[in-house]
């Protein structure tokens, strides 16, 4: 799961999330005791279908789940964990400085922030939010020829079949749900990934288009009119 030489890296997060997490509110102190098998391992996996060399935003990174994890097991990633909360990038930036995890950057605020300004060839996530909403915060970060990958649980079935709308609306492909670390993890990692229908089609940020001089803007005639009556007293 993880090379040999980032083996210790891996440890030495993992003494991080058990002490300094804890602390902090990030890990629940029944975690700590099964960190490796419910957490570690089971977001490395997730590497597997992320290719080499890629380019990745993690959604919602909490205390560096999967990204931090991903970026220790795949130092040929290039990583931007987005998190909104002060002690959860806090602890993030600690962590990257510590492990002297190059190609790490870390950024506080929602996903939102970044629409329309980057986009990544995979947009990751870990229990942020049902597919149908993380559909709205991770798709607008996705490069045309990118996918969102997102770890769930059970009911991936059900929350692709409540996206149904939303993923049409987007325009992306049919969801592939795969089921990694069969055979040797405990307990597996059920993932989503979620690529566009057309790449093509695909253009961020998009376009502005200005209306032509000549041609009126959405409730310009309204106010022009409104405008001429108070003058004439109406």
């Amino acid at each position: 799961m993880f090379p040999h030489d980032r083996l210790a890296l891996a440890e030495r997060y993992a003494d991080l999330l058990a002490t300094e997490g804890v602390l902090r509110g990030l890990i629940g102190p029944r975690e700590a005791p099964r960190l490796w098998d419910r957490h570690l391992l089971n977001c490395a996996v997730l590497g597997e279908l992320i290719p080499v060399g890629a380019s990745v935003c993690d959604v919602g990174s909490g205390a560096g789940l999967p990204g931090l994890v991903l970026s220790i097991a795949r130092p040929d990633l290039r990583m931007t964990l987005v998190e909104p909360l002060l002690r959860r990038t806090a602890f993030l930036d600690e962590v990257v400085v510590e492990l002297e995890l190059d190609g790490v950057e870390v950024v506080r605020g929602r996903a939102e922030a970044l629409h329309g300004q980057r986009t990544f060839d995979v947009v990751t996530s870990r229990a942020v939010a049902p597919l149908e909403r993380l559909l709205g915060w991770s798709m607008p970060l996705v490069g045309p020829d990118g996918a969102l990958i997102a770890m769930k649980g059970a009911s991936v079935a059900g929350e692709i079949e409540a996206a149904e709308l939303e993923l049409r609306r987007w325009g992306c492909a049919v969801p592939e749900i795969r089921v990694l670390g069969e055979g040797f993890l405990d307990s597996t990692t059920v993932a989503v990934r979620v690529p566009w229908a057309d790449p093509t089609r695909v253009s961020w940020p998009p376009a502005v288009i200005d209306a032509p001089a000549s041609v009126p803007r959405p409730g310009s005639a309204a106010r022009k009119r409104s405008t001429t009556n108070r003058r004439h007293g109406a």
